[in-house]
This record gives C-alpha cells, sequence and structure tokens, in this order.
C-alpha cells in the first residue's frame, strides 16, 4: 500500500492523506469522484479500479471513503479488511467515525496511521497496543500537551510490542477479574410464498470481553464443535490447537475482541427450522402492485437448556428492499 485517503462524500474533500511509500497524486482522487459519479449509489461503486499503473481499493462507511491505492500484486482482501480495521480502531477511539471528528482528531488519526503500517505493510492493528504507543483524545490530554508541550505518542515502545503476545500487556490488573463471551449467529435463508426455506446458510462469531489481570492462558471447549465448517480466527488464538484439539486455547488481549468467525456446515434443510415464518403475498396491477407479508416467530429451544424450555426473538425488524425504479410507496403495519 502506498497511501491512504479519507475522502468526505458529502463536501468532496480530501480529509486524511497518508503516503507510506511514496507520494500520490491526487489526481487519482479526482479518477475516484469521477467512477462514483457513474453510479446512482455510494454503495454500487467498485471496490477495486484499476487506474493505469494503480489499483484504487476502496470501502464506504458512515458517509466516507476510505481509498487505499496500490501499484504491486496484492491480495485485495488484505487492503479490504485492513481499511475496515483502520475505521473499527478509529471508533474506539473517537466513539464514531465521521467528518467532524476525522477533521477534529486529525493529528492522533496521522499518529494511529503511522503505527499501524509500517512502509505500507500492515504491522500493528491491536486496538489496546496502539493505545499504549499513542494516547486517545481527551480533554485532559489535550490540555497537558498545550501547557507541557508533549506528544501524546509514547517516548518508549511498550513491553508487549517486543514479546510473542503483542496484543496484550503484562502489567494489566484489574479489582476484578472477569470474562464474558457472546455468542451470536446469523441466519440466512430464502422461503418460497409457502413459508418453506429452499436456501439455508448460518454464520457465527465468538465476541470476547476480557477484563482480566496478568497474563491469562485460557482454554474455550465446545461440547459439539463438528458443525464449525470454514473458520477464522483471531492471532492471539493457537491455530494448531484448535485444529487438532477442536478447543480455542489463547492468551486474550485486553477489552473486546473476536475470537473466532465460523460457518456452520452440514446444514440439511428439512431438518432445520427458521426462528420465524414468513409468507408474502405479491399482487400486481397496471397502476402498481400490492405486497401483503404476514411475519411471525417461532419458539426454540435455547443453546444448554432443556427442551422444555423455549425461546421467542426479543426483537424482529422487518427491511422490504424495493427496485430503484419505484418512486412511491406507502407503508402499514398492524403491529409494531
Amino acid at each position: 500500500m502506498n497511501s491512504l485517503f479519507i475522502l468526505s462524500l458529502n463536501s468532496r474533500e480530501v480529509l486524511i492523506e497518508k503516503h507510506w511509500r511514496q507520494v500520490t497524486s491526487r489526481n487519482y482522487v479526482d479518477i475516484f469522484w469521477q467512477e462514483l459519479s457513474k453510479c446512482d449509489f455510494p454503495q454500487d461503486i467498485m471496490p477495486v479500479i484499476p487506474v493505469a499503473s494503480n489499483y484504487l481499493v476502496n470501502i464506504y462507511r458512515e458517509k466516507l471513503f476510505f481509498m487505499c491505492t496500490v501499484t504491486s500484486e496484492v491480495a485485495p482482501l488484505l487492503v479490504i479488511e485492513f481499511l475496515h480495521r483502520v475505521v473499527d480502531v478509529f471508533v474506539e477511539y473517537f466513539q464514531r467515525v465521521d467528518e467532524p471528528t476525522i477533521k477534529e482528531n486529525f493529528s492522533t488519526v496521522y499518529q494511529v496511521l503511522e503505527e499501524m503500517c509500517d512502509n505500507g505493510y500492515p504491522t500493528v492493528t491491536e486496538s489496546n497496543s496502539l493505545q499504549a504507543m499513542v494516547a486517545p483524545p481527551s480533554i485532559t490530554e489535550r490540555i497537558a500537551n498545550v501547557v507541557v508541550g508533549r506528544s501524546s505518542v509514547a517516548d518508549e515502545l511498550p513491553g508487549s510490542a517486543l514479546s510473542n503476545v503483542p496484543w496484550r500487556r503484562r502489567d494489566l490488573k484489574y479489582a476484578q477479574n472477569e470474562i464474558y463471551f457472546d455468542i451470536v449467529e446469523k441466519i440466512d435463508c430464502i422461503i418460497n410464498k409457502n413459508g418453506k426455506m429452499i436456501t439455508f446458510d448460518v454464520n457465527g462469531e465468538i465476541l470476547c470481553s476480557c477484563k482480566l489481570s496478568g497474563m491469562p492462558d485460557l482454554t474455550l471447549s465446545f461440547r459439539d464443535a463438528s458443525p464449525i465448517g470454514e473458520y477464522s480466527l483471531h492471532p492471539c488464538v493457537r491455530y494448531n490447537r484448535f485444529e487438532q484439539d477442536r478447543v480455542l486455547s489463547f492468551v486474550p488481549p485486553d477489552g473486546t475482541f473476536r475470537a473466532i468467525q465460523y460457518r456452520v456446515n452440514n446444514l440439511q434443510i428439512g431438518s432445520q427450522r427458521a426462528p420465524l415464518y414468513c409468507n408474502p403475498q405479491l399482487t400486481y396491477t397496471e397502476d402498481g402492485g400490492r405486497i401483503e407479508i404476514i411475519v411471525g416467530s417461532k419458539p426454540l429451544v435455547a443453546l444448554g437448556q432443556d427442551s422444555g424450555s423455549p425461546k421467542l426473538p426479543e426483537e424482529v425488524i422487518v427491511t422490504i428492499p424495493f427496485p430503484k425504479t419505484v418512486l412511491t410507496q406507502d407503508l402499514k403495519t398492524n403491529r409494531g
């Protein structure tokens, strides 16, 4: 990666311009805006745009474009994942990412980008390690920097930067040691007009919130790990141990992180039941059309409980996407 540009969709200006190898001309930004003008919506722009001897790899989040210029052959998903990681780190630093926030904290943004990438190669992407190098902005920190004239960048590297566990500091202390795990699974299915599932796919992740002292070494085992198919592990998880024993063995980072992201395999449509039922009815006329959707919940047995303890979805959100040719719509609900 040669350079990173943070572009505002509303003002069409360059908010941040960071160069790691060589200075990239802003002419590529003009080319990017020209490509965007051909799209009806910002999300429709191609994530990888070939331009002369460069590739423009970009993502769109919170009405901002994060665009990297790449001159050599590189896996595009690597650059896209790095850009998403940059946004996630900014969220942890500033609580939100938008144009005013970037402008208000531009010096911290440059310092964080300097630590995250070295000569175009991603290096430090863990938020807790970055916060040990670059202090998060605060009113007290800003006043101290102005009065004393010091920088928010640490004078010395944190101890974890040179260890084999760079994602965790050794001097962490908590009055109450605790760690929380959340298993989040998303069901993606297609239901026909009779309410039967045609396709069925489940993707899940295990989110952790760690507040433990010292250097804990944890092991998380599953009652049945066979449904886990394709997976992606956090760098703290020992890959060989998971391959052999199907257990998560790791030294956790401090704070929140995603230990594993997986896809459930060996799903048989006939033996699975969605937590919701959906019966759509479509009617078309010369003047337009009518869509009536009946949605309800089904009781499911929660994991780890007896079969006699059904649970219902706590919150149901119905999203009806219309094609771009639809000009007007009149939505009515019986409940909600």
